[in-house]
């Protein structure tokens, strides 16, 4: 067949299979920033440059060799923004022990 349908995301947003979806999806791709965004709703960049990497079952943000952001797979909220040129990351952080939201803005590439 000369047409092929995309892989579709699972219909739940909220199911596991959904959130392994994105990590799949989001996985390899390059940073420009990364930021935190705190609880006081102020953004803060963290790092410049990095990668997004699904390993063993963990969702990392890796700059300059060290990871800032780590996250079992199938408990990351993740959603890419409305541009396309980034995505927003929430879930329990392995690093620092807490809740963090993260967002991440994708180097200019082409699909």
């Amino acid at each position: 067949m000369f047409f092929k349908k995309k892989n579709k995301p699972p219909k739940n947003t909220d199911s596991p299979e959904f959130r392994l979806f994105m990590c799949q999806k989001l996985d390899g791709r390059s940073l420009k920033y990364i930021l935190e965004r705190g609880e006081d709703c102020v953004d803060t960049v963290i790092g410049k440059g990095g990668v997004l990497s699904l390993y063993e079952g963990d969702f990392s943000v890796i700059c300059e060799g060290k990871a800032l952001f780590v996250c079992k797979a199938d408990e990351l909220h993740a959603w890419e923004f409305m541009s396309l040129d980034g995505a927003t990351l929430t879930g329990y952080d392995k690093v620092q022990q807490k809740e963090r939201t993260i967002l991440a803005y994708y180097t200019y590439y082409r699909d």
